[in-house]
């Protein structure tokens, strides 16, 4: 049952006039529960540790991204679907060079190799007009977001889900219990790495949110806010934008005018 003060914000309305982001945490998952944050997110059932996001994110195969040429709606599109390698960027521009109706560019996966990531969106945004597509029940996370960004034109559907977290390199966590095994020597190697890597990813992240024209406010007041790894206190550790923020932070710009 919910508590006497949700009782009373839903009586009175408050809660279905709030977006997922203006929520306490707290609040969030208790909404989650009840299934009403659903009707806030458009998702159809929440994920109660990342009450923003669905709990069956349809993020596509663990596989491999391929790239399939299909006609939709229309359209001439690129349907990108699975993991982000290293392979991915080469694989992209030959597959929009081998088919020059090629006009859009629809997205699903799990994320991947995050300099992959980055260089596949460069090489979608020097393709003049092409547009970058989340469609509805579709999930775009980690690496995936880059790759979308690189849209010179970018649309994420109602039910579309740009999911996002805070990088990390340390979520093989027993990386670091087996260099703590290993001395003191190897602890403090490991974690200079890490904080090298981890310096040199975000200003790489910085500097691709600028020339992609998209609010360097997305990485400090939505992906740095985020915890690399849960805790008990607190276990989410991703956020899916709603469709108000992916216009606010110009991920999903207006549309312009042919010129």
């Amino acid at each position: 049952m919910p508590s006497a003060r949700l009782r009373a914000l839903l009586d009175c309305g408050i809660i279905m006039r709030m977006s997922p982001k203006t929520l306490p945490k707290a609040l969030a998952r208790s909404l989650a529960g009840l299934g009403i944050l659903a009707l806030l997110s458009g998702a159809a059932t929440p994920d109660p540790s990342n009450p923003t996001c669905p709990a069956e994110p349809d993020w596509g195969p663990s596989d491999a991204m391929t790239l399939t040429a299909a006609d939709r709606g229309g359209a001439r599109v690129l349907l990108a679907e699975g993991r982000i390698d290293a392979g991915l960027p080469d694989r992209l521009r030959a597959a929009i060079e081998a088919d020059e109706m090629i006009s859009e560019i629809w997205l699903r996966s799990r994320g991947g190799n995050a300099r992959a990531g980055n260089e596949a969106g460069r090489i979608i945004r020097s393709y003049r007009g092409m547009m970058t597509r989340i469609p509805a029940d579709w999930t775009c996370f980690s690496a995936c977001n880059f790759m979308f960004m690189g849209g010179d034109r970018r649309y994420v559907d109602a039910d579309g889900v740009f999911m996002v977290h805070m990088f990390t390199h340390t979520r093989d966590r027993w990386i670091i219990d087996d260099a703590v095994i290993d001395g003191s020597q190897a602890t403090t190697e490991l974690i200079a790495s890490i904080e090298q890597s981890s310096a040199l990813l975000a200003t790489e992240d910085n500097d691709f949110l600028i020339r992609m024209g998209i609010s360097r406010k997305l990485l400090t007041d939505i992906m740095y806010q985020q915890q690399a790894i849960s805790s008990e206190d607190d276990p989410s550790t991703r956020y899916c934008l709603s469709q108000s923020e992916v216009s606010e932070y110009n991920v999903m710009p207006a549309e312009r005018r042919a010129p």
